[in-house]
């Protein structure tokens, strides 16, 4: 295997290939990053490296790695994170030994960059390790307001760990530039989540249903809520409101993902089981993996505190009500409909949304062409060396 791997590097150095290694944590950034990886397996000047950890190698979590791997990817690094606890002390120990075995993969890998996206914690274990192994960062996603959540703090801590930015629209790259990064380490590529959009084929509906495991309803309502990291209960009391104004709602089909990894996450995932239990409305799902954006577009309405309501919702016409603290600040569209977490603004909010009332769907994320600004970005950026020396940019932002 080693040998093996000398051989690569060797072999795409003489070739003159930029070696990005791709690190993905779960679901939150494997549907996001997709098509940016293919195109970089695909391109001349660049060889892909995934790394895979987090959820993806967790059994309780549905062990997505075989998904990945499903999909024609492989993976050249598997770094365990032992996520049997959601607790403070426990994410830490699972954060400390995601930066010892990410370190370990570099040291192997030998990445020219390793891609990451988002603002987990986990994330910032893989920043901290491509710093201590002198591995420059493309972070995506970087510039972006989240003011209910601990990834707030993350995403911007990851922003000064990184040496290329690539972030989704123009209001995030002026607050990165702010933060001292340089302006032409920033490039505005859009959500690479949309290019599933508009590059996946269509799933019939007949393909969807039996991804799902049963039919679609009448009516239907995409449902995924996560902890408000930054809330002394998590966002335990936003869940049980959101739950008290899904009660009644018989007569729709509720399709419910379970919380990710976070602070929390066991608890409000424990909720959800209790709720679904008897009630032959509800399918509670780990994962949708392929199925998720297919059942996106074809749901009345996306409810929860989900990024995806803002980001790939507005793209399939389905409008979003966002509950809560966990995306404030966070650029919306006019297809999301934001309410407070009590059951009656909720309520009132899905009755519009699943109504319509909304005023359009114009996506500020970008128009799924993502990929292939990401790959023109990593071919264009200078040489590792020259990466790795930033300087604070105390200018004003272009257009500001």
């Amino acid at each position: 295997m080693l040998r093996r791997a000398a051989y690569s590097f060797i072999m795409e150095e003489r070739l003159g290939k930029r070696r990005i290694c791709v690190a993905t944590s779960g679901r939150a950034d494997y549907g996001l990053l997709t098509w940016p990886m293919r195109d970089i397996a695909a391109a001349g000047g660049l060889s892909l490296q995934l790394l895979v950890t987090g959820t993806h190698l967790e059994e309780r979590h549905g062990l997505t790695v075989g998904g990945i791997e499903a999909d024609g990817f492989a993976v050249d690094a598997r770094v365990p994170m032992d996520l049997t606890a959601d607790d403070p002390a426990g994410l830490a120990r699972s954060s400390a030994a995601c930066l010892t075995g990410a370190v370990e993969a570099l040291e192997r890998l030998q990445p020219d960059i390793l891609m990451l996206l988002g603002d987990r914690f986990e994330t910032l274990a893989l920043a901290q390790a491509a710093m201590l192994t002198g591995v420059p960062v493309a972070h995506i996603g970087g510039g972006d307001v989240t003011e209910g959540a601990i990834d707030e703090g993350i995403r911007h801590a990851l922003t000064k760990l990184s040496h290329l930015h690539l972030v989704t629209h123009e209001d995030a790259a002026r607050r990165v530039i702010r933060m001292g990064e340089a302006p032409d380490r920033v490039h505005v590529v859009g959500n690479p989540g949309l290019d599933m959009l508009t590059r996946a084929p269509a799933m019939a509906r007949d393909a969807l249903e039996a991804r799902l495991g049963r039919p679609l309803g009448a009516k239907n309502l995409l449902v995924t809520f996560h902890p408000v990291t930054t809330l002394p209960d998590k966002g335990r009391s936003e869940l049980d409101a959101l739950l008290k104004a899904l009660e009644p709602m018989g007569d729709a089909t509720l399709w419910i993902t379970r919380a990710n990894a976070d602070p929390g996450g066991m608890a409000f995932n424990a909720a959800f089981e209790a709720f679904a239990r008897g009630r032959s409305n509800v399918s509670l799902h780990d994962a949708l993996g392929p199925a998720y954006l297919p059942l996106l577009a074809v749901c009345d309405a996306v409810v929860g505190n989900s990024s995806s309501g803002l980001a790939e919702a507005p793209s399939v016409r389905t409008p979003t009500v966002d509950i809560g603290l966990r995306q404030a600040g966070r650029l919306a569209g006019p297809s999301v409909i934001r309410c407070a977490a009590e059951p009656a603004p909720i309520s009132a909010a899905i009755a519009r949304a699943m109504a319509g009332e909304v005023g359009g769907f114009d996506n500020p994320y970008g128009d799924g062409q993502s990929s292939a600004r990401i790959v023109q970005a990593l071919i264009s950026a200078p040489p590792r060396d020259i990466l790795l020396r930033k300087r604070f940019f105390d200018g004003e932002p272009p257009h500001a």
